[in-house]
C-alpha cells in the first residue's frame, strides 16, 4: 500500500522550518564560540603580561650575575712573564680585597617603565600633582578673590643661593687638588723613605687636619654664620659629606696600589690620571676607580625628561608641604597638648610622611643621579634595588640606596672584618649602624638648625632590632606588609615631630646658649599662642 505523500506546499514549509532551527541554532553555537574565544585571548593576554614579568625580572637577575662572574674571571686571569696568562685562585672571589664590580646595566624604574601598568601607577602620581595644584588655585581663589599661585615657602627654602655656591666653589676645589695632590706627594717618596711609616703617618695627619678645617668646619661655619634657610642648608651640608666620602675612596683605593707596585729603578710610581679623579668627583658613584663602563652617547631626550621630573619632583614636595602639613602643625597652637592631638597629628603625618620618602627616592635616587649618569655617559645605573619588594628589614637597608650601601659596606663593614679577621661581625654591623645613625642625625641637625634626634632613635635603636628580627630569613609576604606599614608610621613620626619642634622654634625662642639649651627640644615645654 503506497504511504500518501504530503502536498508540495506543506513540504516546502517544513523544510524551511527545519533549515531555520538549524541556521538559527548554528548563528548561536558559533556567538559561543566567539565569545569563550575573547574570553580565552583575555585570559591568555594576562598569562602573557605575568609570565613576561617574571621572565624579565629573572633573566635580569641571571645576566647580573654572569656579568659579575664574568668580571671577576677577567680579574683572575693576569698575563705572565713569558706572555702565557695564568688564573689566579678561584677563592680570590671569595676574599675581602675583592671590591664592587661596575658593568652597563640601567636603573630598575626606568626598565620597569617599559611596562604600561607600572607606566599607569606613575600617570596616577602625575594627576595627584595635578589635583594640588588646582586644590591651591581653588582656595586662593575663594580667600583672595583671585588666582594666586605663590611659592614663596619655595623661594624662601632655597635662599641665598649665592653663598651656597661659594662655599660649594671651596669644597669642591679644596677636594680636587689637596687629596690628589698629597696622595702623589706620598707616593714619590713612599718606596724610597727610610721609615715608611713615618711618611705615611705624617701625611695623613697633615691630610686629616686640613680634612677637618676645610670638609669639616668650614661648612659648619657658613652654616650657622650666615644663617641658611633649609634647602640651602642641605644642600652644603650634604656636599660637605659627599666630599668626604669621595676623597675617603680615592685615597682608600689608591694608596694600596701604590704601595704593592714597587716601581722599577729610575722610574717614578704610577699615578691615576687627575681626570680620572675629576671624572669620579661628578660621576654618581663614591667607589673610586681608574675607569667605568661609559655609554656610546648622550641620550638628550632622556637628559630634557629627567631633568624636567626633577622639577616636577620639586614642585610636588612644595605642595605636599603646604597642602597637608603647614595648615595641621601651624594652627594646632590653637588646641591644648593632649595624648589625642598627638596621636591624631602622627596619623595625619603618615600620608605626607610617605609621600615624601618616595618622592625624596624618585628625585635623588633615581631622577638627579641618573642625570649626571646620562650627562657623564656613566653605564652602571644600579643605583638602588626592587626595595619595595623587601620581606626584611636587612635587605630594605642593602637595596634603598646602594650607592652609600656600598661604600658602608666596602669601608666600613669589610674592612672592620679585616682589622678583627673576620671574627666580629656582629660589632662590625652595628659599627656601620651607628656611623649611618650619627650621619643622618648630622644632616637633620644641620639642615633644620635644631637638635631633635628622632632620626638617630629610629636608625639606631629601632633599624637595629628590626634588622636582626626581620632578617633574610623571613620571606612571606606578610612581612612586606609589616615592612611598609613600619615605613608609614616611622615617616609619619619623623614629619610629625620635626614639624611641632620647627613651630615651637619660632614661637618659643631659645633666651640662652648653654649646652641643655641647644639639645633639649622646645616643643617639649613651649606653650604659645598663634602669631
Amino acid at each position: 500500500m503506497a504511504t500518501p505523500e504530503p502536498p508540495n506546499g506543506l513540504r516546502h514549509r517544513n523544510t524551511t522550518l527545519q533549515s531555520d532551527e538549524i541556521s538559527s541554532h548554528g548563528e548561536s553555537h558559533n556567538n559561543v564560540q566567539t565569545e569563550d574565544m575573547r574570553q580565552w585571548q583575555k585570559h591568555a593576554q594576562k598569562m602573557k603580561v605575568k609570565i613576561l614579568e617574571q621572565i624579565q625580572g629573572q633573566l635580569s637577575d641571571l645576566l647580573d650575575q654572569a656579568l659579575s662572574e664574568s668580571a671577576l674571571r677577567f680579574t683572575q686571569i693576569q698575563p705572565a712573564a713569558d706572555g702565557k696568562t695564568t688564573k689566579k685562585d678561584a677563592s680570590r672571589s671569595h676574599r675581602l680585597e675583592d671590591g664592587k664590580v661596575f658593568m652597563s646595566r640601567a636603573s630598575l624604574l626606568d626598565e620597569l617603565f617599559e611596562i604600561s601598568h607600572i607606566r599607569t601607577i606613575y600617570h596616577m602620581f602625575i594627576a595627584v600633582l595635578l589635583v594640588f595644584c588646582l586644590s591651591t588655585l581653588a582656595v586662593d581663589f575663594i580667600d583672595q578673590g583671585r588666582l594666586v599661585l605663590e611659592f614663596d615657602l619655595l623661594f624662601y627654602a632655597f635662599g641665598k643661593l649665592g653663598t651656597v655656591t661659594w662655599a660649594w666653589l671651596v669644597m669642591f676645589g679644596y677636594t680636587l687638588v689637596l687629596p690628589y695632590y698629597s696622595l702623589m706627594f706620598w707616593g714619590v717618596f713612599y718606596h724610597a723613605a727610610s721609615s715608611k711609616v713615618a711618611l705615611s703617618l705624617g701625611t695623613g695627619l697633615v691630610l686629616a687636619a686640613l680634612q677637618a678645617c676645610v670638609l669639616g668646619a668650614f661648612p659648619i661655619y657658613v652654616v650657622i654664620h650666615n644663617q641658611l634657610p633649609p634647602a640651602s642648608r642641605f644642600i652644603v651640608i650634604l656636599e660637605q659629606i659627599r666630599f668626604l666620602m669621595k676623597s675617603y675612596s680615592f685615597i682608600r683605593e689608591t694608596a694600596p696600589v701604590i704601595t704593592k707596585n714597587i716601581p722599577k729603578e729610575g722610574e717614578t710610581p704610577r699615578f691615576p690620571t687627575f681626570s680620572s679623579y675629576l671624572y669620579f668627583l661628578f660621576c654618581p658613584t663614591l667607589i673610586y676607580r681608574e675607569s667605568y663602563p661609559r655609554n656610546a652617547r648622550i641620550r638628550w631626550n632622556y637628559v630634557g625628561v629627567t631633568a624636567g621630573m626633577i622639577l616636577g619632583s620639586l614642585f610636588y614636595g612644595y605642595f605636599i608641604l603646604v597642602r597637608l602639613c603647614v595648615p595641621v602643625f601651624r594652627n594646632q597652637a590653637n588646641q591644648p597638648f593632649s595624648t589625642r592631638t598627638m596621636v591624631l597629628a602622627l596619623f595625619h603625618s603618615t600620608l605626607p610622611g610617605i609621600m615624601l620618602l618616595l618622592l625624596c627616592f624618585f628625585a635623588f635616587l633615581h631622577c638627579w643621579l641618573n642625570l649626571f649618569g646620562e650627562l657623564l655617559r656613566f653605564a652602571d645605573r644600579m643605583f638602588y634595588k626592587d626595595w619595595w619588594n623587601s620581606t626584611s628589614f636587612a635587605n630594605y637597608y642593602r637595596t634603598w640606596n646602594v650607592v652609600v650601601h656600598d661604600w658602608l659596606y666596602y669601608y666600613g663593614y669589610r674592612d672592620f672584618l679585616w682589622l678583627s679577621r673576620r671574627k666580629c661581625r656582629t660589632a662590625a654591623m652595628l659599627s656601620v649602624f651607628i656611623v649611618s645613625a650619627v650621619v643622618h642625625e648630622y644632616a637633620i641637625t644641620m639642615g633644620f638648625g635644631f637638635f631633635y634626634p628622632v632620626m638617630f632613635f629610629l636608625f639606631a635603636f629601632l633599624g637595629v632590632v628590626f634588622n636582626f628580627t626581620m632578617n633574610d630569613k623571613r620571606q612571606s609576604p606578610v612581612y612586606n606588609i609589616i615592612m611598609w606599614t613600619c615605613l608609614f608610621i616611622g615617616q609619619g613620626v619623623q614629619v610629625c615631630l620635626y614639624c611641632q619642634e620647627w613651630y615651637a622654634q619660632i614661637h618659643c625662642p631659645r633666651t640662652g646658649d648653654s649646652f641643655w639649651e641647644l639639645v633639649t627640644p622646645r616643643s617639649w615645654s613651649c606653650s604659645y599662642q598663634p602669631l
